[in-house]
């Protein structure tokens, strides 16, 4: 049962927004409150509503217009997202410092912003949720540690100087301050008027292998989302000397939302890529960090071959720390492999990741990660999946050794070790490393050839939807632009209108001048066309002198001033051959899509009659079709 903010014994004054951001919750408290309203309110606050317009954008994954003004970007986002984000925005923008010495104000909201860009960019992955509301969400999922360092700065401070205050951080505020930060988040939420559905899985999301929730459940999911978004945040925020440890643990987690480590990888270089630029927004520190692939290979030796041929990198794990140094002895001073050892499974996860061993000899009984927990974590990397694993087992019953088989191991080994016993299994291993090594440079060099062939590919693909004389598109790729606006145009019930051009007596140009001079006349209108129309727009030459433009977005007015625009600018171009300047114009067709219309064919189909009817009406001049009626200008300006 969450705690209300009431229930829960506090002194002094708690974070809360200020100013725009207040106002917009007062009236998101109401139930006529309307988006206009709302807008009215964000936009006397400049850097608000900027900050609004780019969320509204950077979670737009439908690939429209961008959002220019703060009413759009409202509509877009919710007012309960709106309001969230004011709430988040405008406590940044107070609490860069505060009167808690020991409290990283700055290093807080770095962590708390990277862990929004990650929720924003994995609730898109896994639509768990709108990616613009888990953003604000993000944002706010550790207010409760800013709440007790402005609550309690003195004591929070001394709390936060006890040498375990970073693993046992809940406990420690419980035993102080008779809350945790978890419990004064929810409390803080609740107030704030998020959905039950949301604060639950952030009061969670720290511990989520504690969370009351349903395996696969909605609020299962989201706690696990919000519980890897701060892992992110961790490896952000950490020193170098820690990475290691936090790519490991990201691995694996990634491993959960079926992301393998190259797809992780890439998923977190542009989560903090857009951390850089929102850091710049917000004036919130971002350090610089290498890629993931980097991280994850940390320093990783590749040393040359030692002395002995068959020399290996080697990790090797046993709780037992006898054993352990009796085999590093063995394995390092006796048969000259690169040897590093951990104590247990999760400090040895964290060292593979340096050291990238060949081969991982382990003990299967050890406190905490198991061997074979230690040999599925490996498995579920792609990396992993290459190690020769070892196990050393006083176990050796049929089901045991299944389990172990089934989990990935590829060898046993069985206690007290038995030198001989070793050595074979090394040499074992040694071939399969050898094996390995070949298989990976005939791998390298498909990779190189299957580049080359894509790029290949890409040309061919390219040259096959491009005229080749104007570098337009071609009839092919027009049609299939045409069909991608009408289907966008159904789905949003926006209008969208199709332009059908011709180059007057172009025959005419032909035959005088030359068939050369033909062609320098249409890369000219060509030319034209492409510079200008809009952004949206799309323009193809259908074939001859005949040109297509599909404009989104546009309604038969905005088409009808596409056309006239075009018509005068083709107008005034003068080609000059030998001492000769040929004058141009063009005939423009227009129509519109509207409700008699079934398919993208019938929209150009009107625009190829209103053409015919422009060309008859004696050229150079636009012509529209308007439910099935026909009308050519001039047209009166505006």
């Amino acid at each position: 049962m969450l705690k209300k903010l009431q229930h829960i014994p506090l002194t002094g004054e708690l974070p809360s927004p200020k100013g725009v951001a207040l106002a917009i919750l007062e009236m998101c408290r109401k139930d006529d409150t309307t988006i206009t309203e709302i807008a009215h309110i964000a936009q006397t606050d400049p850097a608000l509503a900027g900050r609004l317009i780019r969320n509204a954008n950077a979670a737009s994954t439908g690939g429209g217009r961008p959002i220019a003004s703060v009413t759009d970007a409202i509509m877009r986002l919710g007012m309960g997202t709106v309001r969230n984000l004011a709430m988040g925005f405008s406590l940044i923008d107070q609490y860069h410092s505060g009167p808690c010495a020991g409290f990283d104000y700055e290093r807080f909201w770095s962590h708390s912003l990277l862990v929004a860009l990650a929720m924003q960019e994995f609730s898109q992955m896994t639509g768990a949720g709108a990616a613009e509301e888990l953003f604000a969400c993000g944002l706010l999922s550790q207010i409760g540690r800013l709440a007790l360092a402005t609550l309690y700065p003195q004591e929070y401070a001394t709390l936060l100087k006890e040498a375990d205050a970073a693993d046992r951080l809940a406990e420690l505020e419980h035993e102080r301050l008779h809350t945790d930060h978890n419990e004064l988040t929810a409390a803080l939420l609740s107030d704030w008027g998020l959905p039950l559905a949301l604060i639950e899985p952030i009061y969670h999301h720290d511990a989520p292998d504690k969370a009351p929730f349903t395996p696969g459940s909605r609020p299962h999911q989201l706690t696990q989302l919000f519980y890897l978004a701060k892992r992110i945040g961790d490896l952000g925020i950490s020193p170098d000397p820690e990475r290691n440890r936090h790519t490991a643990d990201l691995l694996l987690l990634g491993g959960k939302i079926g992301l393998d480590a190259d797809q992780l990888g890439a998923r977190i270089d542009g989560i903090v890529a857009a951390w850089h630029e929102w850091g710049e927004l917000l004036k919130v520190p971002a350090s610089a960090l290498p890629s993931f692939k980097q991280m994850c290979a940390g320093l990783a030796p590749r040393p040359e071959d030692s002395n002995s041929p068959a020399a290996l990198r080697v990790l090797l794990v046993d709780d037992d720390a006898t054993m352990r140094c009796m085999l590093e002895g063995v394995l390092g001073d006796s048969l000259g492999h690169t040897v590093q050892s951990a104590s247990g499974g999760e400090e040895a996860l964290a060292m593979a990741l340096q050291f990238m061993p060949q081969i991982v000899i382990t003990d299967w009984l050890m406190p905490g990660m198991s061997g074979i927990e230690l040999c599925r974590a490996l498995r579920a990397t792609e990396w992993g999946q290459t190690i020769y694993i070892i196990m050393l087992t006083g176990i050796d019953t049929r089901e045991e050794v299944t389990e172990a088989f089934e989990a990935g191991v590829d060898d046993f080994l069985t206690k007290p070790v038995d030198l001989r016993s070793l050595r074979a299994r090394l040499r074992a291993a040694w071939h399969y490393v050898q094996l390995l090594e070949a298989w990976e440079k005939d791998r390298a060099q498909l990779r190189q050839f299957a580049a080359e062939l894509a790029i290949s590919n890409r040309r061919l693909s390219h040259a096959a939807m491009t005229d080749q004389l104007t570098g337009l598109p071609n009839r092919r790729a027009g049609m299939s632009e045409l069909d991608k606006a009408w289907s966008a145009s159904g789905r949003s019930a926006q209008p969208m209108a199709a332009l059908v051009i011709d180059v007057d007596h172009f025959k005419r140009i032909n035959d005088s001048y030359g068939h050369a001079v033909g062609d320098q006349v249409l890369r000219e209108v060509a030319q034209t066309l492409q510079h200008s129309a809009r952004r949206d727009d799309v323009v193809c030459r259908l074939g001859g002198e005949e040109f297509l433009m599909v404009c989104n977005n546009t309604d038969l007015r905005a088409a009808l001033g596409a056309g006239e625009r075009l018509r005068k600018l083709v107008e005034v171009l003068a080609i000059k051959v030998g001492g000769h300047e040929i004058q141009l114009s063009i005939s423009v067709g227009i129509a519109a899509r509207d409700a008699s219309m079934n398919d993208a064919d019938e929209l150009v189909n009107a625009a190829d009659r209103a053409l015919y009817r422009a060309k008859e009406s004696g050229r150079n001049r636009s012509c529209i079709s308007l439910k099935g009626q026909l009308r050519c200008g001039p047209w009166q300006a505006g």
